[in-house]
């Protein structure tokens, strides 16, 4: 650790430090204290890519999660950033590889490579079967990009990246799939899964065994998510404008919008989407922890309404004849809903301050996990069925295996929730259980993608 930083962040752990040093604080001995926290951190945010600025803006703010001096300090300066985000000022030390700029190239070279295969005669929304396999091939590696080269990623990081991205285009290249086949689709999404956790892999700049890394991942996905729905928000009414004005003036801007401008919109907005997470993550309040404790209790209600209704239903299986809630469309619906629910709850354990002690709301989690377990069961009750009757399909068998791997995580999840809520073991345990299972869908995906296409006869 560093005992001196630039004059600029020593000038602020100043201002910082007589803050806190005020007579009616706390002792001096306790502020030597926090000083010596808030400069490692400050080290170790710069050691990762931000700025000396925004490092101490950083380092305050989680070094409120252990004083609430340190906490009122945060709320009273915390406004600073925007102004050294968006406002030039004073020369800053260079952060690694660029930040506004870098993204902007790469948010334009993702928008120019959704559209070269135009200039093969292949156009967006005329081929599907194309840009199913190799949409996420096209603007991925440009958001993996954008971190390796803020992370300044080491040689070994960047063939760990790049070898994955290779193989899913060498597969997806290869296989023979039949066009809209089962197969195809399957493969599609699994490998955007799949070069997701990858992308991962440089945003943690490359440090796989550490949970701490995984989790900051788990809430950059939550945050990016967030972030690309508000610019698809914005992105809509730009294109209805567009569509509207030169409807007016007599002419028909359907092509454009069709070709152009939404696939180049969306491509480039996966690494705008970064940017802004990048810019704010941390440092002013975090909105995982408003997400999380809005849509907690609506997702605990809904999966206790569906154990409910499923019970009333009766069985679930009946005679060869599958019941309302075994349908294939509500298995797949609710799929997706225990998949948003693992996601939430990941999302708010990386929202959580790790020495804060249990709370309603950990509660209110383990009451919306166990309702989860119960639903993950019924579910699969209901897919053994309809294999047992209709036979194995590779969606079916997809689905199979998704659901295993997702009652595995409920399980384990919900006992060491209620372990932790009983202040029977650390809060540590429960996060490095739900991140060790990225490894898990990871492989899952890779195997859908590469062993599902052949073994079903690429249908």
């Amino acid at each position: 650790m560093a005992d001196h930083l630039e004059p600029r962040i020593e000038d602020q752990i100043s201002a910082w430090r007589a803050y806190v040093s005020r007579p009616e604080a706390i002792d001096g001995r306790d502020v030597d204290e926090l000083e010596d926290h808030l400069r490692g951190q400050i080290d170790r945010l710069e050691a990762s890519g931000l700025d000396g600025d925004e490092a101490f803006l950083v380092a305050v703010k989680r070094l409120g999660g252990l004083d609430d001096l340190s906490r009122e300090f945060a709320r009273e300066h915390s406004e600073r950033l925007w102004k050294q985000l968006m406002v030039p000022g004073e020369p800053r030390a260079p952060r690694s590889g660029g930040g506004l700029p870098l993204a902007v190239e790469l948010s334009i070279g993702a928008g120019l490579a959704i559209q070269i295969p135009a200039l093969f005669g292949i156009r967006f929304g005329d081929d599907g079967a194309f840009y199913a396999r190799f949409a996420a091939l096209l603007v991925l590696p440009f958001l993996a990009t954008y971190f390796l080269v803020r992370r300044r990623a080491s040689v070994p990081t960047l063939a760990v990246v790049a070898v994955p991205f290779l193989l899913a285009a060498v597969v997806m290249a290869v296989y023979p799939f039949a066009p809209d086949g089962a197969t195809l689709v399957l493969a599609a999404t699994h490998v955007a899964v799949a070069l997701w956790i990858v992308t991962g892999i440089a945003y943690i700049d490359g440090r796989v065994r550490s949970t701490r890394a995984r989790m900051d991942f788990i809430r950059f996905t939550g945050e990016w998510v967030v972030y690309l729905a508000l610019i698809a928000l914005g992105g809509g009414v730009l294109v209805a404008l567009t569509m509207g004005v030169f409807s007016a003036i007599g002419l028909d801007a359907e092509w454009f919008v069709e070709q152009f401008m939404v696939p180049c919109g969306v491509a480039g907005a996966v690494v705008v989407a970064a940017l802004l997470v990048e810019a704010k993550q941390s440092v002013i309040e975090n909105i995982a922890p408003v997400l999380t404790k809005l849509f907690t209790p609506l997702f605990t209600l809904l999966l206790l309404a569906f154990i409910v209704a499923g019970l009333l239903q009766g069985n679930l299986v009946d005679g060869g004849e599958i019941e309302a809630f075994g349908q294939r469309d509500l298995l797949i619906l609710f799929d997706i809903v225990l998949v948003v629910v693992v996601g939430l709850l990941l999302y708010a354990l990386s929202a959580r301050e790790p020495l804060a002690p249990p709370s309603w709301f950990d509660r209110l989690q383990l009451l919306m996990v166990g309702a989860a377990l119960v639903v993950d069961i019924m579910v699969l009750v209901a897919m053994i069925g309809r294999i047992a009757e209709w036979g194995a399909s590779p969606n079916k068998l997809a689905s199979l295996g998704l659901n295993v791997i997702l009652l595995a995580n409920l399980v384990g999840a919900a006992w060491l929730q209620l372990r932790f809520a009983m202040r029977r073991a650390p809060f540590e345990r429960l996060e490095r259980w739900q991140t060790g299972f990225l490894p898990v869908y990871l492989a899952w995906a890779a195997i859908v993608v590469v062993a599902f296409p052949p073994l079903f006869a690429f249908a």
